[in-house]
This record gives structure tokens, C-alpha cells and sequence, in this order.
């Protein structure tokens, strides 16, 4: 039991780290076109997040289960935001009518 706490944990944590590693490496000016792109790997996340939360013997891993499901629907949402408003950048404004 506590084995495996302890090995989830060092997973949990060494996901983290890489992921703050990784995004603090990308330039800030390829940062909005990756996010959109980013979006399908946190619904792959997402996807096995939810299959640990669903299948996990113990309770601990179904918590972790659950937090990797928030963290990755808060990233695909934000990215979803900021694909958004990168799109309303580009959109031509209606002309004025006279």
C-alpha cells in the first residue's frame, strides 16, 4: 500500500516538473499556436486520467485520478480561451455603415 502511494506520488511529481520544464522552455511567441495544439493531448490526458480515477484499487489513486482530471479540463479550457481570443485577433471588423 504504501509502496505504491509512494511510486504514484513520485510520478505525480516528476509529471509536474516536466511539464513545468517544458513549458517554461517554448518562447513566448509560439506559446498561443502550440496551446490549440496542445488541447488534443490534454483530451488524451484526460482520457486516461479518467481510466485511473475509474480503475484504481486504491482510494488514493482515484483522488490522484480525479486532480489529473481538473488539472487537464483547466488546460484544455484555457486553451480552448486562448485560441479563442487569437482567432478574434485576426477576425475583420464589420464595416460602419454610413
Amino acid at each position: 500500500m504504501i509502496e505504491e502511494l509512494v511510486g504514484l506520488l513520485v510520478v505525480f511529481v516528476l509529471a509536474i516538473f516536466v511539464g513545468f520544464e517544458v513549458i517554461t522552455k517554448v518562447p513566448p511567441t509560439l506559446h498561443t499556436p502550440l496551446m490549440s495544439g496542445s488541447n488534443a493531448i490534454s483530451g488524451i490526458t484526460i482520457i486516461g486520467a479518467l481510466i485511473m480515477a475509474g480503475r484504481s484499487d486504491t482510494r488514493i489513486g482515484s483522488i490522484l485520478g480525479v486532480i489529473a482530471v481538473a488539472f487537464a479540463m483547466i488546460n484544455v479550457v484555457g486553451g480552448f480561451m486562448v485560441t479563442d481570443r487569437m482567432l478574434h485577433m485576426f477576425k475583420r471588423k464589420p464595416e460602419e455603415q454610413r
